[in-house]
């Protein structure tokens, strides 16, 4: 089982697998792997912030340079499932970075720019949705438009239990 937790922004804590993951923090989170949006000259090693692949007690990480390795995306893979983070502010997404995502079970997507998110999730299609605040901490009303989410209660923690949905996507909005 996987716990997905809101705290602040675009960010996000993820226990239930090897190590705790959380994702573009404000400030790195001390016992778990941290995921930076952008390229830190000395990360400590519970910082991830370049391009390349990672296996850290059991969690595998893909960071994906986009902006010439100026900014990362992540896809992590815990508990068996495979969750993207896309960084933030979004921008659109070439073939070969598509697949280098691979199969995406869980879209952790920022709501920004609604074509952006649209197109994003048609692209990876995955089985579990989790919108979470742009940077600046809003939700924009166009993108839980777009993503079916408008009447969806806002949680602040979700809880992954067993298989995925078969058919359709479960949408869960933070914030």
């Amino acid at each position: 089982m996987l716990t997905f937790t809101h705290l602040a922004g675009s960010s996000i804590r993820i226990i239930g697998g090897g190590i705790p993951i959380v994702s573009f923090p404000a400030k790195p989170v001390d016992g778990s792997m941290n995921l930076i949006a952008s390229p830190q000259e000395f990360p400590s090693r519970e910082q991830l912030s370049w391009p390349g692949e990672y296996d850290i007690a059991g969690v595998t990480v893909r960071g994906i340079g986009q902006q010439e390795g100026q900014k990362i995306s992540y896809v992590a893979e815990a508990d068996g499932l495979r969750i993207a983070f896309p960084a933030t502010p979004l921008e659109s997404w070439s073939d070969a970075d598509i697949e280098r995502m691979g199969e995406v079970q869980v879209l952790v997507l920022p709501a920004e720019d609604p074509k952006l998110c649209q197109a994003l999730l048609d692209e990876l299609d995955p089985r579990v949705l989790i919108i979470v605040p742009a940077a600046d901490g809003n939700l924009n009303p166009d993108v839980l438009k777009a993503c079916g989410a408008v009447d969806k209660e806002h949680v602040s923690e979700y809880k992954l239990k067993g298989a995925l949905p078969q058919e359709g996507r479960e949408v869960i909005v933070f914030g």
